[in-house]
C-alpha cells in the first residue's frame, strides 16, 4: 500500500509524475474527477471548481463521518478520482480513510485538508476534554510517527489477575456494547481494540468484585501488509480498596483524563495523563473507588456483565457513542477563517491536476473568499448580540470548539456515565444541576445525531430550557451549502441565547 500524499509540499515534489497524459477538465466531458468524504468538502470543491470538476461524495447527505461504514460502491467512486480530498485529523472513521488510501489511484493526489490548512492561515486548537468525573476518565491511545495514516494498531489483553471478572467495552450511540475483552470468557488473541495512529478512544472498564487486579496488554502495528509488536505493560487497578495500600509510594490515578498509550516510535506502553504527563505503568495504581459502583442495566445486551441489577465497579467512557479521535480538534470549519484556508488548499490542488484551469480556479477562489470574509463578519456580529453571560454552549457533540474560540463563546459539557442505559435519577440530577448552575437558556442538538440527544433533551425539557439545533458535520437538508449552514448556526445561537439576530 502506498503512503498517501498528505501535504502540498509532497504533492509539489511529485508534480512531474501527476497525470502527464491526463485530459483533466480540458479534454473530458465530465471534468476533473474528484472524490471527497463529506458534503461540506463537496460544496467547497464545486464552488472553486465550477463546471471543470465532477465531485463524488462518499458520506451521504446528513451522514456522520465519524461512524460511516463504506460500501463497495464507495470504493468504485474513489477509484475514479484524479484528486481526492478528506478532512482527516481523525474526523473520518478509520475504515473511510483506509478506503481512500487503498483505492485512490497511485498517480492522484490524496489530500488531507485539515493537515494542509495551517500554512494557509488556519488556526488549529487542541481537542480539550474537560469532563469532570468522580473517577479517573481512562481510555486507550496510540502515538508515534512511524506509520501511515491507514495503519492499524491492535491492543489485546494477554494476562490478568484479580478476585473477580474484568471487562472492557464501548457503548455505541444506539446503546449496543462492543466488547473488546471480557475475562469471564477467557483470553483470546482475537479480543482486541483497534485504533489508527495518533488516536485515542474512551471505553468502559468494569470489575465484578472488590480487590486488586492486574491487566497485561500488548500492542501490534499492522501497516503496508506487515505486522510487528509494539509494546506490552501491566497495569494495576485498586477496585473498592485503599489504593495507597496496594503499592506504597505509587502514583494514584484517581481523577482527570488519562490514556493507556502504545508508543509506536519507542515500543513503550505508558500512561499519558493530561496533567501529569507520561507515567511508567509500574509506578501507577489506577483507583476504581466504591463511588464507582453502578447497577448492571436490565437490557439484554448487558447480560455479559452479570445479573441485571447487581452491583459492578465501573470507570465510564463518559461520552455518547464511539469516540475515536486525535489530540487536535478536526472541526476547523466552524471558524470561517479556517474554511478560507481549506478553499485555498482545494484551489491549489486542482491547479496541480488541471493547470489549464488555473484562471477559472483562481477567479472562483477569490470570489468565494470575499463571500467568506463577509460571512465571518456576519457570524461574529450575530453572536456579539448575545449577552456575554449567556454565551454557553451545551451540545451533544464536541464539534464546536472552533466556533467558541473564534467568536467568544464557551463550550460546557455534561456526563452520562452509561450512555446505553436509561439515565438514573442521580445522572439526571447531575445534568440538571449543570444546566441550572450555568443558567443556560438553551441546549443544542445536531439534526444528524438525533439518537445521541435523548438525555440532553429530557433534562432540558424538564427544566424548561429550549432545545435548539446546530449543524456540525453535516449540511442542512433545506439549504445545503456551507454559507447557509454557518448563517443558520449564527442565527440559531443568537435567537436561542438572547441575542437579536
Amino acid at each position: 500500500m502506498r503512503t498517501p500524499l498528505t501535504t502540498l509540499s509532497a504533492m509539489a515534489t511529485a508534480a512531474a509524475l501527476l497525470l502527464t497524459g491526463c485530459s483533466g477538465a480540458g479534454g473530458s466531458g465530465d471534468g476533473v474527477q474528484v472524490a471527497v468524504t463529506t458534503e461540506l468538502i463537496k460544496d467547497w470543491t464545486e464552488v472553486v471548481g465550477g463546471d471543470r470538476v465532477h465531485v463524488e461524495t462518499v458520506v451521504p447527505p446528513g451522514g456522520d463521518p465519524h461512524s460511516y461504514e463504506p460500501s463497495p460502491n464507495d470504493a468504485a467512486k474513489v477509484s475514479r478520482a484524479e484528486v481526492a480530498f478528506t478532512n482527516h485529523l481523525l474526523l473520518e472513521d478509520h475504515p473511510l480513510i483506509k478506503l481512500f488510501d487503498t483505492n485512490v489511484p497511485e498517480d492522484a493526489p490524496n489530500i488531507s485538508l485539515a493537515e494542509n490548512a495551517e500554512p494557509y492561515g488556519a488556526k488549529l486548537i487542541p481537542l480539550v476534554e474537560n469532563i469532570r468525573l468522580d473517577t479517573v476518565w481512562l481510555g486507550f491511545g496510540v502515538r508515534g510517527e512511524t506509520a501511515t495514516r491507514s495503519a492499524e494498531i491492535g491492543v489485546r489483553l494477554t494476562d490478568y489477575t484479580g478476585p473477580g471478572q474484568a471487562a472492557m467495552f464501548l457503548t455505541d450511540a444506539f446503546g449496543q456494547p462492543e466488547i473488546y475483552w471480557n475475562t469471564a470468557d477467557g483470553l483470546s488473541a482475537a479480543d482486541a481494540i483497534t485504533l489508527p495512529p495518533n488516536a485515542h478512544t474512551h471505553v468502559n472498564w468494569t470489575f465484578t468484585e472488590p480487590g486488586v487486579y492486574t491487566l497485561t496488554t500488548a500492542a501490534t502495528l499492522t501497516d503496508d501488509g506487515a505486522t510487528r509488536d509494539v509494546g506490552t505493560a501491566t497495569f494495576t487497578y485498586a477496585v473498592g480498596v485503599n489504593p495507597r495500600e496496594v503499592q506504597p509510594g505509587a502514583l494514584i490515578l484517581d481523577d482527570g483524563h488519562a490514556d493507556l498509550t502504545a508508543d509506536l516510535d519507542t515500543g513503550a506502553f505508558l500512561v499519558r495523563d493530561d496533567e501529569r504527563g507520561e507515567l511508567d505503568p509500574s509506578e501507577v495504581v489506577i483507583d476504581v473507588p466504591t463511588k464507582a459502583i453502578e447497577e448492571i442495566p436490565a437490557e439484554e445486551q448487558f447480560a455479559f456483565l452479570g445479573e441485571a441489577g447487581a452491583s459492578i465497579y465501573q470507570l465510564p467512557q463518559a461520552v455518547l457513542g464511539k469516540h475515536v479521535h486525535g489530540e487536535i480538534d478536526p472541526h476547523l470549519w466552524q471558524d470561517v477563517a479556517n474554511a478560507k484556508a481549506y478553499v485555498q488548499v482545494i484551489a491549489d490542488s486542482l491547479i496541480q491536476v488541471d493547470p489549464e484551469g488555473r484562471e477559472t480556479y483562481e477567479a472562483n477562489r477569490d470570489a468565494y473568499l470575499a463571500e467568506l470574509d463577509a460571512l465571518d463578519t456576519e457570524v461574529a456580529e450575530a453572536i456579539s448580540t448575545i449577552p456575554e453571560a449567556n454565551r454557553q454552549l451545551i451540545t451533544t457533540h464536541d464539534a464546536f470548539g472552533y466556533l467558541a474560540d473564534a467568536y467568544g463563546m464557551q463550550v460546557a459539557g455534561f456526563v452520562v456515565p452509561n450512555p446505553a442505559a436509561e439515565p438514573s435519577a442521580k445522572q439526571v440530577e447531575q445534568l440538571t444541576e449543570t444546566i441550572a448552575d450555568l443558567q443556560v437558556q438553551a441546549v443544542f442538538v445536531e439534526p444528524n445525531l438525533h439518537a445521541r440527544a435523548s438525555v440532553l433533551r429530557q433534562v432540558a425539557e424538564d427544566q424548561g430550557v429550549q432545545v435548539c439545533a446546530l449543524h456540525g458535520d453535516a449540511l442542512p437538508h433545506d439549504t445545503p451549502t456551507y454559507i447557509d449552514m454557518m448563517r443558520q448556526n449564527a442565527s440559531e445561537l443568537s435567537r436561542c441565547l438572547g441575542g437579536d439576530r
